[in-house]
This record gives C-alpha cells, structure tokens and sequence, in this order.
C-alpha cells in the first residue's frame, strides 16, 4: 500500500496497546517524527505513570501529558449533564463527550508544533473514530488523519500485543486479562473479551469504581449536593472545585455499589456493542440535578427539554460536539439553568441513588396550593370548568360519531376474546 508522505505526526496516545504499538508503527510505515498527547481526565495515576518514558522509547521524539480535568468537567460534562442527556437510557456518555476535548487539544498541539497529521488509535468498528475525526474536520479541516486500525494488518489484540513483544514496546494487557477500558474522572467503560458475550455476567473482579451491592455496607449513607444555575459547587456543604467534588462523590457512591451499568447500545457505524460502565458520582449528580429541576422548571420547559436531552445525547454520542445545533441546544440549556439553584439530599444503599429531599429559593412548588388538606388558594370548583374546556375536542369528535354513525368511536375492547394457549 502507497502511502503519502507525512513529516510529523501527533498522535493521541493513551498508553494503552493500541497507541503503544502505533509510534513505532508510525515511524516504520511514514518515516515521520512522532509526537504524543495524552490527557490526564482523571484516569488514574497508574494510567499515566512512566508514560512519557515509554512514548520516547517506543520512538517519540516529544511527549505531551497535560490535566485536563477541570475543562473536561465544566466544559464538557456539566453541560451535558444540564441538558438531561443521556444515551439511549442509560448511558451517561463518558467516553463520548471526552473524545471532543482530547481531539481539540490535539489539533492545538498539531498546530503549535507544526504538525502536517494527526493520528489515533481507534478501530474501524467503533464510535470513537468518528469522534476524533469529525473534530478534527471542524477545527483544522487541513490536517491529515491517520488511522492504524484502517490501513494495518493488525486484526486483534492478540496481533497487537505479538506486534509489541516484537519491537519491545512494555504493555499492561494479557492474555488472560483483555479488557478494552476507557477510565476518567467520570467513568470507566469495560468492552471485549467475555463481555462480548451478552449472557455473559461480568466476574466482579473487573469491576474497578464501585463493589458488589451485596457486598455495600448495611447502613445508608446521605449526601446532599448544592447547585448553583445547574452547576454542582458544594458536597455535604462544604465548597469545592468540580475535581474534588466529583472525586469525593465518586468515592461515597462506588463505596455502596452505586452506577454499574450493563446495557447492549446502539453504535454510530451501526454495529451493536455490549458495554458495562461505572459511574457512581456522576449517577447521583444526574439524579440531584434532575429532582432540582423538577422544582424550579416549569411544566412546559421541563416536557420540552426532555426532547432536548434526547436529541444533545445523539449529538454527543455521535461525535458532533462542534456543531451548531449543539451550541444552539447549549444557549437553550443554559437558560433553563438560571434558577437551578438549591440543595438535594440522596440516599446511597445498596447500589441505588434515591432522591429524598429537595429545596431551592426559587421553587415553584407552593405547598398551599398543592395540600391535601384545607386551603383557601384553591377553589375546587375551578376544576369543572378547565375539565370542559379541556376535553371540548374530544367532547365534539364524540358527538359527531354518534350522531353520524350511531355510536362513539372509541368502545372498550372485549375481553372476553381472548383465549389462554
């Protein structure tokens, strides 16, 4: 295979096999100057340990390693967090929305050193391509991209780790323990090996943020969580960064078991993929943000920010975080957020996150109005007149079917039809 010339490469490089064995790959099949980025987003200080060691020599002649943690948070994943989204149910987008933040970084450092090409590690069956890559094409469309898993015989990775014991590149994973993990402060994503399996039930010794719930301690633990226009700022009241308040939050919440997910998602490329998460601080973050709404949004915008939420978790799903739509849903989000402000209460047990309590100064839930009990802001006779306005469509379309066709359209179905096999 013919390949154009490159002269210097940035590569997004997590350590990890894949990228491990594409430097030395890089400089065998370009023969060009090979430049790694690796974003600290709170993976963990094992993850990045020794790492700018081993880029340079695996062949790199530069290492980037730089925290992102705080812009990963505020910029990337509160918003997505305000706006509700989450994909398909009951993937909070962990991987997804880190993807944006790695690339832009990668154009900048691209652009700082002159760079004529980008590269990643991403395979050819996976959402993450895309995300990389869509990213590229908004922020510098004139950068290269380079993409391993296209172009190279390396079909498994087993074939990786022959191709890394033949150029002496050190890597973590074995045979025994092939796990493809994605690990920030936000989650961390476990796919392959016997997951692949979907009727395969995860061995707990994969498990990393959270234990079992059966192993969760017996007692309940509270935790209240302050908001201010959507953004969390206090922990049990006391004020912290974005950084120390989800760390200490992911550590209340995995210590009972709280954010495992184990879900067959719809992928991008139209592959179905089995995936199980952990996201302990982030599944009470959600739960506390969305029972503060419900108390300061009303009915209309919370029913319509719904169809927003669903719609923004496709966008950062599929990589389009660079979009316009994304920012006109931003601009919306962000106005909705004005009088998010208060405090919520959760109970952590046994791997659930249960809201119990919820305030806010600018609550539009009047305890006068909504009593069971006797009040004198209400006038229940009210009730009758909106009751008729309301159902007047259905009240016509009635009295036209009956008068036209001698009985009403809608009839209950008979019962009594059915048969038991």
């Amino acid at each position: 295979m013919e390949r154009k010339p490159v002269k210097k490469v940035v590569l997004a490089y997590s350590g990890g096999l894949d990228t491990s064995v594409i430097v030395p790959w890089l400089r065998e099949n370009y023969g060009c100057e090979v430049i790694t980025f690796t974003a600290d987003l709170g993976q963990g200080d094992h993850e990045l340990e020794g790492l700018e060691a081993k880029a340079l020599a695996s062949g790199a002649s530069k290492a980037y390693i730089e925290d992102l943690r705080q812009v990963f948070l505020t910029d990337f994943v509160f918003p997505t967090m305000m706006a509700g989204a989450v994909y398909e149910r009951e993937y909070l987008l962990g991987t997804s929305f880190a993807r944006p933040l790695i690339a832009r970084r990668q154009v900048e450092i691209a652009e700082l050193e002159g760079a004529d090409a980008v590269a990643h590690g991403c395979t050819g069956k996976g959402n993450d391509q895309v995300r990389f890559e869509l990213t590229v094409q908004a922020l510098n469309p004139h950068l290269r991209i380079i993409a391993p898993w296209r172009e190279w015989h390396i079909r498994s990775r087993e074939d990786a780790m022959a191709y890394a014991a033949a150029h002496n590149v050190p890597i973590r994973q074995t045979p025994h323990s092939i796990y493809s993990r994605d690990a920030n402060i936000w989650h961390v994503s476990h796919e392959g090996g016997p997951l692949e399996d979907p009727w395969y039930e995860p061995d707990e010794e994969m498990f990393l943020r959270t234990v079992a719930p059966e192993r969760a301690p017996d007692e309940p633990e509270y935790v209240e969580i302050d908001f201010r226009s959507g953004v969390p700022h206090r922990l049990n009241g006391v004020a912290c960064g974005p950084v120390e308040l989800l760390t200490e939050l992911n550590r209340l919440a995995g210590k009972h078991g709280v954010g495992r997910v184990d879900i067959v998602e719809n992928r991008l490329v139209g592959i179905k993929s089995r995936g199980v998460y952990e996201t302990p601080g982030g599944t009470v973050l959600y739960a506390a943000h969305h029972a503060l709404e419900t108390l300061t949004l009303d009915r209309e915008t919370m029913h319509y920010k719904e169809l927003v939420a669903c719609r923004y978790a496709e966008l950062v799903y599929y990589g389009q975080w660079f979009t316009p739509l994304r920012e006109a849903l931003d601009a919306f989000v962000a106005h909705t957020q004005a009088r998010v402000t208060g405090t919520v209460r959760c109970k952590l047990y046994k791997g659930s996150c249960t809201v119990v309590g919820r305030r806010s100064p600018n609550s539009l839930y009047r305890e006068d109005y909504a009593t069971f009990g006797a009040d004198d802001v209400y006038d229940q006779k009210d009730a009758e007149g909106f009751i008729r306005l309301f159902g007047l469509p259905m009240k016509v379309r009635a009295l036209l079917d009956i008068e036209g066709l001698g009985v009403s359209r809608y009839r209950a179905p008979d019962y009594t039809s059915f048969k038991r096999d």
